[in-house]
């Protein structure tokens, strides 16, 4: 199942700059596949863990091969032998060995953008020797085809003080899912050290607050999760099957640019056993298959920009028929800010209020139909330097000075920009755009 895509290195906080115009969006990619794994490795160090983490490393790594997109946990002291072991060409760069890093890295064969790394606010006991927390990677499934990916390791244990803080950690998570994540695709997995059945868990605020499905519920469940309070579903320790509950979860949506469906769930355990049938690690290993599909009526360009500044979509935030009628831009060294008011007074404006502020008004039957981007260092960070966009009646709005680095992105035939997507603070630091078809 694995496809690769792109030419991004892994975890890239900037895209260098080649002038490139994209794939018009009717010839992009509409539907596609692909599967994930989540597995907790158990890479402590000898002797704090149950497993032999010098051994399985090697192995574990050799076998991740089959799974598009892998979030592994624990991976701490024995990280070089898994990536020597593996052959995804995008990973994440390790944070550390045990009591340095939080044990998180990503393994795709898929091209991801802004990386970042976030610790726990609450922590307990042990957890509190090493940062755990959770990542994020903007992954590309296809041409302006983006979710979300989060790996995640909570809180562990059952005591009073590690139940509140795990809930504070779920809590955590969930705010930043919806700053930072409002209007995309989300896949969250990893070792959430929670069940549906523990009275003190808080997972349903995850899936409730985020509109996250659970494909365990949906596929092996019969969509109702066990109640609370209800008795474990304890696992066969030798050879469980999908019915038993795991502390792993793979929890996901779509987005109003891209439908997301889960269509297979399967304990892995089988297909990660040593010659002597041990496993592998003290967790089982988790996939999920997935199927998407792109809206034929709303479709994204891809991103041109740095990885600063918080993220925004503004698909969740569209007319219901978007009909763009006048875009500002504010700039002067670089590109400050961009706002497209539409028919009936909808505004979607991103940035601060620095640099001048232009405008143009749409004539009736004009569309934005295409936007050139420049991007620049400044005080070491990526930012937009300048944006220019033209009509189909040939008139042109630009804010910023120009560098020579550049992209452009075209709306296809019979189509027009009524939005944006991106990364923004007091600037622009990274810019998309929406495409929908003129009426």
């Amino acid at each position: 199942m694995r496809r690769l895509l792109g030419a991004l290195a892994a975890g890239a906080l900037a895209l260098t700059g080649l002038t490139a115009t994209t794939t018009p969006a009717q010839a992009a990619t509409t539907t596609g596949t692909f599967n994930v794994l989540t597995y907790n490795i158990a890479g402590l160090p000898l002797g704090l863990g149950d497993s032999d983490p010098e051994t399985n490393t090697p192995l574990i790594g050799q076998r991740l091969g089959g799974y598009d997109i892998v979030n592994v946990q624990e991976d701490f002291n024995y990280h070089a032998s898994l990536y020597a072991n593996d052959t995804h060409p995008y990973r994440t760069a390790t944070s550390g060995g045990a009591g340095i890093g939080d044990g998180l890295n990503t393994l795709s064969d898929h091209t991801f953008e802004d990386f970042q790394r976030v610790d726990w606010n609450d922590c307990t006991n042990a957890d509190c020797l090493t940062p755990k927390g959770f990542t994020l990677a903007r992954v590309r499934l296809a041409e302006g085809v983006f979710v979300d990916l989060y790996n995640v390791h909570t809180n562990a244990d059952v005591t009073d003080a590690a139940l509140a803080a795990r809930r504070a950690n779920i809590e955590q998570l969930s705010d930043f899912i919806q700053a930072n994540s409002a209007g995309n695709a989300v896949i969250v997995m990893g070792d959430t050290n929670t069940r549906y059945t523990r009275a003190g868990d808080n997972i349903r605020t995850l899936v409730s607050e985020n509109g996250l499905k659970d494909p365990w519920v949906d596929l092996v469940k019969d969509g109702t999760p066990p109640a609370q309070g209800s008795d474990a579903l304890v696992c066969d320790a030798a050879a469980p099957t999908n019915d038993c509950e795991v502390v792993d979860k793979v929890l996901y949506r779509g987005s109003d640019l891209v439908t997301l469906d889960a269509t297979r769930y399967h304990n892995e355990w089988a297909s990660f056993l040593r010659s002597d049938g041990e496993h592998l690690s003290d967790h089982f290993p988790h996939t999920v298959d997935f199927s998407y599909t792109v809206n034929p009526s709303l479709k994204a360009s891809d991103f041109f920009g740095g990885p600063h500044g918080t993220a925004f979509n503004d698909a969740d935030d569209l007319p219901a028929a978007p009909s763009p009628r006048t875009l500002t831009l504010r700039g002067g060294s670089r590109l400050d800010a961009v706002s497209l008011t539409h028919d009936g007074g909808r505004v979607l404006s991103h940035g601060g209020t620095g640099g001048t502020a232009t405008s143009l008004t749409l004539a009736s039957g004009e569309h934005l139909t295409s936007v050139k981007l420049t991007q620049g260092q400044k005080d070491g960070r990526t930012r937009l330097f300048s944006a220019a966009f033209t009509t189909d009646k040939g008139r042109t709005l630009s804010a910023g000075t120009a560098t020579t680095a550049t992209k452009s992105f075209t709306a296809p035939s019979g189509w027009q920009i009524v939005g944006f997507t991106g990364r923004s603070g007091d600037e622009i630091d990274k810019l998309g755009v929406l495409y929908a078809p003129i009426n």
